[in-house]
C-alpha cells in the first residue's frame, strides 16, 4: 500500500527509493517471550557507560544491502569527507543497563566559516529508511545549513545497520510480489511473513517502536555535546520529532519537521487520507499532463482515469510481461504509478510508463514498482520494508481482520478507485505480527517546548496537508508553528523557494515564521 516515504529521487533507468509500508494497527509491547515489558518514564536514567561514550568516526564504508546500497559517499563540494561510527543504546529502555544494540550514524562536520550551532539530526522517513544512506545525497539541498552544524543521520533501530530486522530471502520476496490474493490470501500471506520475522529478529521486534526512537535521539543529542537536539524530521520523521518533543520537550532546540503525518488519525483514519492524497496527485497529474500534448498519452482527465482503471482490471486478471521474465501485476502497477506521484519531476516518467504499458511492455513500470519496494536491479531487497513493518506494529494498537476491511471496501474505491483496494489491505499488515502495539495514534503534545516549524503541501499525496494543521495543533499553543505551501509531491525543502528560506531562517538565525504563513 502506499506509505509514508522518504527522500526519493526517480528516473526512469535510475530510481532510488527509500519508503516503507505504511502497516495498520497493532496494542503495549511484549518481549519476544510474550511479556509485556514495565514502560520506561519519560525521564531514564542511563548509565554513564552510554551517555558518556566516544563516538569512533572512520571513513565510511558503501551502504550494505540492508541499508539500500550504493557507492561510498564522496567528499562534499566543500572538500568536508563523510564519517561513520556507531552509538551503543540500550535495546530496552525499561531496562538500561541490560543489553545494547549498535545504531548506525554518519556526520560531516561543519565548515563554511560560521559560527557553530552544533548538530543538525535528520530523519528522512518510512519508517525504515536509512539515514546513513540518505544523508549523502540530500547534503545538496542542505548545504547551506552546513556552514553551521554538523549534519548528521543515523539507521533507526530496526533499519539498515542498527540491528536491522530480517524476515524473507530475495526469492521469497519476488514470489510474494509476483502473487496476487483475495483479503483472506493476504492475510495468510502476512502470518507467514511475521512468523519469519520472529524467527529471524524476535529478540529486537519488541524494542523497534517510535518511543525507543526517540530516546535514542536524547541519548545521540547527549553523546554528540548539545544541550538541545535541532532536528529535521521528514515524512515519518516527523512523526518521530513530535514523540521526542513530547518525552523532552525541554531539551527540544531548532526543529523543522516537512510532510507532516497526521497524530490524530488511527491506521483506518490514516490509510483513507493517503487513499485520497493519492487520488487528489493522480488527478492533478492528468490535469497537467493532458496541457502538454505530444508528451501525454491522454486526450483528456477523464479519457486518463477511464484507460487507467481499463489498464488496472487487464493486469488483474493477467500480469504483463516484461523483458527481466518477471511480470508486472495490478498490484504493481499501482505501487509503480505512486511512485512517480511523490515528486512533480516524476511526472513526465509517469506519462512515459503508461504509455509503454498501454502498448504492451510493463518494464518501466515494474522498475518504478521495484524502487518502490526497495529492489535493487540485481533482486536485492534493503530491509525498509521489514523494518517498516515492525515499526509500524510496534507502534500501532489497533488490528484488523479481513472481514473489517472487506466491510470498509467501498469507502476506499469511492476515495480513490486507482489506489483505495491495495491501500485498505494494506490494513492487514500486522496480521499475525508476534508483538502487540503501543496505542492508536501518537502523543505529541509537548508544553514548553521551542517554537517548532511546521511545514504541509497542499499536493503531498502520502501526508495530506491536514495532518500539518493538526501537529501544529497537538503540539501545543505557542510550539507547532504552521507553514503551508500550495504546491505538489512530498517535502517542500530545497523545492519550494519560499519554505527553503523559512527553513534556513529558523535553523540558521534562530528567526521563526509566523504561525500560518503560505508559500506559493
Amino acid at each position: 500500500m502506499p506509505r509514508f516515504p522518504a527522500l526519493r529521487t526517480i528516473s526512469l533507468l535510475s530510481t532510488s527509493l527509500l519508503l516503507t509500508l505504511g502497516a495498520t494497527a497493532c496494542s503495549p509491547d511484549k518481549d519476544d517471550a510474550g511479556h509485556t515489558p514495565s514502560a520506561p518514564s519519560a525521564a531514564v536514567a542511563l548509565p554513564a557507560s552510554l551517555t558518556s561514550q566516544k563516538l569512533n568516526w572512520q571513513p565510511c564504508h558503501a551502504p550494505s544491502t540492508a541499508q539500500g546500497g550504493g557507492a561510498t559517499p564522496g567528499k562534499l563540494p566543500d572538500g568536508t569527507a563523510w564519517e561513520c561510527a556507531n552509538l551503543k543504546a540500550p535495546l530496552d529502555y525499561a531496562k538500561p543497563a541490560g543489553d545494547t544494540i549498535d545504531l548506525a550514524m554518519i556526520r560531516a562536520e561543519a565548515k563554511g566559516g560560521g559560527k557553530r550551532i552544533g548538530s543538525l539530526v535528520f530523519n528522512f522517513g518510512g519508517p525504515g529508511a536509512s539515514g546513513v544512506a540518505t544523508l549523502p545525497g540530500y547534503a545538496q539541498a542542505a548545504r547551506s545549513l552546513h556552514s553551521q552544524y554538523d549534519l548528521v543521520s543515523f539507521d533507526p533501530r530496526g533499519v539498515g545497520n542498527s540491528a536491522g530486522v530480517t524476515c524473507l530471502s530475495d526469492k521469497e520476496l519476488d514470489e510474494q510480489r509476483g502473487e496476487t490474493h483475495d483479503l483472506a490470501g493476504t492475510a495468510e500471506q502476512n502470518k507467514q511473513t511475521a512468523a519469519a520475522c520472529a524467527k529471524k529478529s524476535g529478540k529486537v521486534l519488541p524494542h523497534v517502536g517510535t518511543e525507543s526512537a526517540a530516546r535514542d535521539m536524547d541519548l545521540m543529542r547527549q553523546v554528540l555535546g548539545d544541550a538541545k537536539l535541532h532536528y529535521f524530521g521528514i515524512s515519518y520523521g516527523t512523526k518521530l520529532g513530535g514523540v521526542y518533543a513530547h518525552l523532552f520537550p525541554k531539551h527540544v532546540g531548532r526543529t523543522v519537521l516537512d510532510a507532516v503525518v497526521d497524530p490524530t488519525q488511527d491506521a483506518v483514519q490514516e490509510s483513507l487520507g493517503q487513499a485520497k492524497g493519492f487520488q487528489l496527485a493522480l488527478d492533478n497529474y492528468l490535469a497537467h499532463c493532458v496541457k502538454t500534448p505530444g508528451t501525454c498519452p491522454y486526450r483528456s482527465p477523464e479519457d486518463g482515469r477511464r484507460r487507467i482503471a481499463q489498464f488496472l482490471a487487464k493486469t488483474g486478471k493477467q500480469p504483463l510481461p516484461t523483458k527481466s521474465g518477471r511480470k508486472l501485476t495490478k498490484e504493481q502497477t499501482v505501487l509503480g504509478i505512486a511512485e512517480t506521484l511523490y515528486s512533480k519531476e516524476a511526472w513526465p516518467a509517469l506519462s512515459v510508463s503508461l504509455s509503454d504499458a498501454e502498448q504492451g511492455s510493463g518494464d518501466n513500470l515494474l522498475k518504478l514498482a521495484d524502487s518502490y519496494l526497495s529492489r535493487d536491479e540485481k533482486g536485492h531487497y534493503s530491509n525498509t520494508e521489514s523494518a517498516s513493518t515492525a515499526i509500524n506494529c510496534a507502534d500501532t494498537k489497533r488490528r484488523t481482520t479481513p472481514k473489517e476491511v472487506q466491510a470498509r471496501l467501498p469507502e476506499f474505491r469511492k476515495a480513490s478507485p486507482v489506489f483505495g483496494e491495495l491501500t485498505a489491505a494494506g490494513l492487514l499488515g500486522c496480521t499475525g505480527w508476534p508483538v502487540t502495539g503501543k496505542a492508536d495514534t501518537p502523543e505529541v503534545s509537548a508544553p514548553g517546548a521551542a517554537p517548532i516549524v511546521v511545514i504541509g503541501n497542499a499536493g503531498d499525496p502520502a501526508t495530506p496537508v491536514a495532518g500539518a494543521r493538526k501537529m501544529a495543533e497537538k503540539l501545543g499553543k505557542g510550539v507547532g508553528k504552521l507553514l503551508t505551501v500550495k504546491g505538489e509531491g512530498h517535502g517542500t525543502y530545497g523545492v519550494n523557494q519560499c519554505a527553503t528560506e523559512a527553513v534556513n531562517r529558523h535553523l540558521l538565525d534562530g528567526k521563526v515564521p509566523a504561525d500560518g504563513t503560505v508559500c506559493s
